[in-house]
């Protein structure tokens, strides 16, 4: 069983750049729902194992892998972010981004456009990608498409609407733009030293 994650910030610890009025829904109803289905379709799955009852599988992986990516991604986004209060990449982590974009502006400039063109339901992240030996930028629409395998997640930002549109409406590039003031690097940097142990 998964359980939510507590904030490690007040609720309107990200203002103005993200309003508490956006955080509180989409902390408390969206993401506490996706990590109530996850549990619920854990729990569907371990009932069918039990009575060898699998008429239903092909729903459970597929909610599993929906809700369960949702959840995760979800708790990425909220730890990725903290009070605008400036941060900057690690010093290794700032070497493979020069590296593998060409410099810091290049990499922040793709993570901006590739955020604007996410279609429909969707996310931008910046992960590492071990079989690559590098990092990338990756859409990932309806949680769990168009990943690579084995990539791992260090910058995550949610573009459903869900997570702007109380503030920003229409407009992606102001809620990307603010975004860049309340990403938080020291967490990003944790994340990063983690994935190279």
């Amino acid at each position: 069983m998964i359980k939510k994650i507590d904030l490690p910030y007040p609720m309107d610890a990200l203002e103005p750049y993200y309003s508490k009025e956006t955080l509180v829904l989409h902390y408390n109803i969206l993401y506490a729902g996706y990590v109530d289905n996850t549990n619920k379709t854990e729990e569907k799955l371990r009932k069918a194992r039990e009575e060898n009852a699998f008429e239903n599988i092909k729903c459970l992986e597929k909610d599993l892998s929906f809700f369960g990516s949702g959840a995760i991604l979800h708790e990425l986004f909220f730890t990725n972010m903290g009070p605008a209060i400036p941060t900057s990449p690690s010093i290794e982590l700032m070497q493979q981004i020069n590296t593998d974009f060409g410099s810091y502006d290049k990499f922040k400039a793709q993570f901006t456009e590739s955020s604007k063109v996410v279609e429909a339901s969707g996310w931008n992240l910046l992960v590492w990608v071990p079989d690559f030996n590098r990092l990338e930028v990756l859409q990932c629409e309806k949680h769990q498409n168009l990943t690579l395998w084995g990539c791992m997640p260090l910058l995550v930002l949610d573009m459903w609407e869900h997570s702007y549109y109380l503030q920003y409406k229409t407009s992606r590039a102001d809620y990307i733009n603010a975004f860049w003031n309340i990403v938080n690097w020291n967490a990003i940097n944790k994340r990063w030293k983690d994935i190279k142990k």
